[in-house]
């Protein structure tokens, strides 16, 4: 080994250490860290060495990780990686050079930025996160879908099955119902995930109801278990407040798992890009509606 890979994985080390990972058993509990684990991929003569496995409270690997020196793009790896964790059946890969560091789900895109290493309980919490696209693609969208957890008797209320009075009904009691463009939007979203893709862009004109549409994908995308929680992402304050307002005015469900944040609030913590690429990474869908 290389003074060099030596000093990146001095970095690697202790940025694992900091995240809750053990190289000895300690009263916090046994080692989750085997270095140079040997696996075989191809030549059973020819073994290879996984620089960390990291391990499950049983003590089954759960995620690889690959480390190189501080010249190298740890992307250079992904191959030997992804190698690596299919060998030991796991889905989780992070690639490393002391500095620069991914996180990957072999199972689902690509690599992504993160600023630090996940812990233990993140990584198995991502473990036990399986997607359903199927049910989010196939969930039926009326115009009623954000109205009705403000009233789940709707359907049934005389004043708004009258459509002379529906109108006024609505207005006066704060119901949302989905205009036909915005169901659109929502049902293009759905279109594109039956079609396999995970990220999503939605431009809307100022006073055309962003925010309803966003909690209307919001409520769908938790609501089919796609999504654990949510970034709702703003560049005023101004915004975040009246976002938030809208979100409670609705009744919508998620509330709790929704993170708002503005940009100048990110700005205040770290440098932008940087907190960006760590909290995006925990989200397996994007959707960016402008």
């Amino acid at each position: 080994m290389s003074e060099k890979e030596a000093l990146a994985r001095i970095k690697i080390n202790k940025l694992l250490e900091e995240a809750g990972w053990r190289f000895f058993d300690t009263e916090k509990g046994k080692k989750n860290i085997s270095l140079e684990h040997t696996t075989h991929i191809e030549d059973k003569d020819n073994p290879k060495f996984i620089d960390y496995l990291l391990l499950d409270d049983n003590g089954y690997p759960i995620c690889a990780l690959e480390a190189k020196k501080d010249s190298i793009d740890p992307l250079f790896a992904k191959d030997q990686a992804r190698a690596y964790a299919e060998s030991q059946n796991i889905r989780f890969v992070i690639l490393s050079n002391g500095d620069i560091h991914y996180l990957w789900d072999i199972k689902s895109g690509n690599p992504q930025l993160i600023t630090s290493m996940p812990s233990p309980e993140s990584l198995l919490s991502r473990k036990s996160f399986i997607p359903n696209p199927k049910a989010l693609a196939t969930t039926k969208i009326i115009p009623e879908y954000v109205a009705l957890t403000q009233n789940p008797n709707l359907l049934n209320e005389p004043l708004y099955l009258d459509e002379k009075t529906r109108g006024k009904y609505c207005w006066d009691n704060g119901y949302r119902v989905l205009r036909p463009y915005q169901m659109k939007a929502v049902e293009e979203v759905q279109k594109a995930v039956g079609q396999g893709k995970n990220r999503f862009l939605l431009e809307m004109a100022t006073g055309l109801g962003k925010t309803l549409t966003a909690g209307a994908l919001i409520q769908l995308f938790l609501k089919t278990e796609n999504a654990k929680r949510v970034l709702f992402l703003v560049d005023r304050i101004e915004l975040e407040n009246q976002a938030y307002k809208n979100f409670c005015s609705l009744h919508l469900s998620f509330i709790k798992k929704l993170v708002m944040i503005g940009i100048k609030q990110m700005l205040l913590l770290q440098p932008f890009k940087a907190l960006t690429a760590n909290i995006i990474s925990c989200f397996h869908q994007r959707i960016l509606i402008c």
